[in-house]
């Protein structure tokens, strides 16, 4: 073959592969498909793309009815398999306009108002088409950073029935827990090994146990931030704990890995970094200034000037992280008496729902679903179980220990009827002195007397007591 005829037959060959590519670039995408949940004032419906798409929303009266016109589209699935109970959606019907022109109605029971948005692929999941029906009465946030929306998307307040708790006496608060489960909806989480088992399921499954276990402890009352298998965007879930008037914050997770041999369960409390740029966060956002610092609302922001606010919010934060450490260690020593441990001493990190600068916060790993053994432990209720009760056991050493004013359990110290035994604390690797008497809430001075320190040289499981004298005097 001749030189000209190679290089025509490359010419050829290199025209074919363009034609090619731009066929595969104008084909229509599939919707392979159709994914929904029920929230407590919206529903969300997930349409799974092979591909990118153009959509328009539209609502008709008439009756009411919810119209999705997707350009370059083919539908690929159907909507049988929907369970639409509890729903506002009657029926979803489709009709292939053209050959590249999808339209999907929804028929509804009632008026709502939609948004959607579309999301790019991810390590679980590929291109999506997300439509949140949001109910009559509710209003819709402002769109997400980074987010490409024809409406933004739509968080989720939960409402469910007053929690059952054991009552108290007149004018005494209970202390408030705020339980999140990690993960819903659309983001199931780590996935485990035993089929069908999914992050989202355990998280919420040892959270309602836990709201069960404290529900019974008199003058504590559990709220649960998520109540059902739905998504809520990571800094809605501490609004909504801020709006229960949460005295603590826990998330409860379960951790992953690469490694399937990786195990143990973790605390982890917020970062010194993470701290110090959301308090830069709190002061530069305007509609930050008028809400309420310390958990039950006693500070506000929006009367102070921002050299004030800056040192209130500082102090804070300062005293909601050391709180945060403080029954962080308590809930992983006693997590540690049921379940092996990761990391025996509290970690920290910049987890987004950590960043409450007004509520102590903890996120809890209660253990690796990546690891097989682990997966089936995290699954059975008596393990879910006994998990709760470290927890609430932690989280009642604390309050006992430090309960905010006007609460029944303060009531009950000051009565003398809670009895502030001197504690233990073992030593652990990267620990020092000063640290662990800021998790405790006490002066390093008293902790160096309880323990004859000459001085703050500590080794790796070196037992301090913390003393009883120095606890209560943090009250």
């Amino acid at each position: 073959m001749g030189l000209g005829m190679r290089i025509g037959a490359l010419v050829t060959a290199v025209a074919l592969l363009w034609v090619a590519l731009v066929a595969e670039v104008l084909a229509a995408s599939d919707v392979r498909g159709v994914r929904l949940w029920r929230a407590p004032d919206n529903t969300r419906l997930v349409f799974d793309l092979s591909g990118p798409v153009q959509h328009n929303v539209f609502t008709l009266v008439a009756p009411d009815r919810i119209v999705i016109d997707v350009s370059d589209a083919r539908l690929a699935t159907g909507f049988e398999q929907l369970s639409l109970t509890n729903t506002p959606i009657t029926g979803i019907r489709s009709a292939q306009r053209s050959a590249n022109e999808l339209r999907v109605v929804i028929d509804l029971s009632a008026p709502v108002m939609p948004k959607s948005f579309s999301l790019a692929p991810n390590q679980q999941y590929g291109h999506r088409l997300v439509v949140d029906l949001f109910d009559q009465g509710s209003a819709p946030p402002a769109a997400a950073p980074g987010v490409t929306a024809s409406s933004p998307p739509i968080p989720v307040t939960p409402t469910q029935p007053p929690p059952k708790v054991t009552p108290v006496p007149s004018g005494k608060r209970d202390i408030v827990i705020a339980i999140d489960a990690g993960h819903g909806g659309e983001d199931p989480g780590a996935l485990s090994p035993v089929k069908g088992q999914y992050e989202k399921h355990v998280t919420l499954a040892i959270a309602k146990e836990l709201q069960r276990q404290i529900n019974a402890e008199k003058g504590f009352r559990g709220e649960l931030v998520r109540t059902g298998d739905y998504f809520i965007p990571l800094r809605k879930r501490t609004e909504i704990a801020r709006k229960k008037g949460a005295d603590l914050f826990v998330s409860i997770h379960a951790d992953a890995a690469p490694r399937s041999s990786a195990f143990g369960a973790s605390v982890y409390a917020l970062s010194e970094r993470g701290a110090t740029s959301e308090t830069a966060r709190w002061l530069a956002d305007a509609e930050n200034q008028s809400d309420l610092i310390g958990g039950a609302g006693n500070v506000s922001l929006d009367d102070k000037d921002k050299m004030l606010a800056g040192v209130l919010l500082d102090l804070s934060m300062t005293a909601s992280l050391a709180s945060s450490l403080n029954v962080g260690q308590k809930v992983l020593s006693n997590m540690g008496s049921i379940t092996p441990l990761h990391k025996r001493r509290v970690e920290q990190a910049g987890f987004m729902v950590l960043k409450s600068p007004d509520i102590p916060s903890i996120l809890v790993e209660t253990g690796f679903i990546s690891n097989p053994n682990e997966a089936r432990k995290l699954h059975t209720a008596s393990h879910q179980q006994a998990l709760a009760r470290s927890i609430t056991t932690g989280v009642k050493q604390f309050f006992h220990e430090n309960p905010p004013p006007g609460t029944y359990v303060a009531w009950l110290r000051d009565e003398g009827k809670i009895a502030l035994g001197p504690r233990e604390h073992v030593v652990s690797s990267g620990e020092s002195l000063a640290l662990i008497a800021q998790r405790y809430q006490i002066s390093l001075a008293s902790l160096r007397s309880a323990n004859n320190l000459k001085s703050d040289v500590i080794k790796v499981g070196q037992k301090l007591q913390i003393p009883a004298t120095a606890l209560a005097s943090q009250q």
